[in-house]
């Protein structure tokens, strides 16, 4: 089976965006503006690359596609943060209608002979347990045979945390939260040529057989003011707390996540 992650790192789309603008312009001037840009580098560098650095099952790829404007001291900067990590493909696209650029993105990376395929997304400042892409081919080998029937199934991971870096550490809290983008795989037949991207996350249960493990800490979703999914009027609220020692380990043991790296980055002028 062929496991795909992907991330798209302010992606100037059509689309795909609680944030409205009126022109493309606009929406390019927005991803790619100074202060926000910088606050997307420092999540990927401490919350999301350092997750898929460490995975204990090597054998996947994990995607992340830009914008063919995004200016090139950016890209070397992305390019270097990578570097140390052989799963990572950078792809540049055009400007275009977000999910099918996503689809065309991930089925250019798929592999004919592989048999299923498995998919995952995250934002630039989610993160993922060490052991994700091994429990996911796991669980996928263990319920294969639903795609006989299937052309599609859903494998959710629904325990981990919400968390919040800064210049003092890092505040989280636990979360069970079924569905959520951070956690959620699918699976797909071979010659479906669908993605992850197909598919609303919170829909996703109406659309397919779905399997979620509840167990333990397998996701974390990012918080900060510039989250997407933030911006609209029912935004909810969750009560953060700092880390103590005990957490600082078991976010170093889940996602190879370091609250003193944390601290050097989010500390930085």
């Amino acid at each position: 089976m062929q496991v795909i992650g992907l991330c798209r790192f302010s992606y100037p789309g059509e689309g795909g965006f609680q944030v409205a603008h009126a022109s493309l312009e606009k929406r390019i001037a927005y991803l790619y503006a100074p202060e926000r840009l910088e606050e997307r580098f420092r999540f990927l560098e401490c919350f999301n690359l350092p997750s898929i650095r460490a995975q204990t099952d090597p054998d996947f790829t994990f995607l992340i596609v830009i914008g063919d404007s995004l200016p090139a001291e950016h890209r070397t900067r992305l390019a270097a943060l990578c570097a140390d990590i052989p799963q990572i493909r950078i792809e540049a696209y055009p400007p275009g209608p977000h999910r099918p650029v996503m689809k065309e993105a991930i089925n250019a990376c798929r592999e004919s002979g592989r048999g299923p395929c498995l998919q995952f997304r995250l934002d630039d400042d989610d993160a993922v347990a060490v052991d994700f892409v091994e429990r996911l081919r796991r669980a996928a080998s263990q319920v294969a045979g639903l795609l006989n029937d299937h052309r599609h199934i859903a494998i959710d991971f629904s325990a981990g945390h919400i968390a919040r870096p800064g210049p003092d550490g890092i505040e989280a809290v636990e979360i069970q939260q079924p569905f959520w983008t951070p956690g959620l795989a699918m699976m797909f037949r071979p010659g479906v040529d669908l993605s992850v991207m197909n598919f609303a996350h919170h829909r996703i249960a109406r659309k397919m057989p779905a399997l979620t493990f509840p167990d333990k800490a397998m996701m974390l979703r990012g918080h900060n003011d510039h989250n997407d999914s933030r911006q609209g009027p029912n935004t909810r609220s969750f009560d953060l707390a700092p880390l103590d020692a005990a957490g600082e380990s078991l976010f170093r043991s889940r996602y190879n996540i370091d609250a003193n790296h944390v601290r050097q980055v989010f500390g930085a002028g």
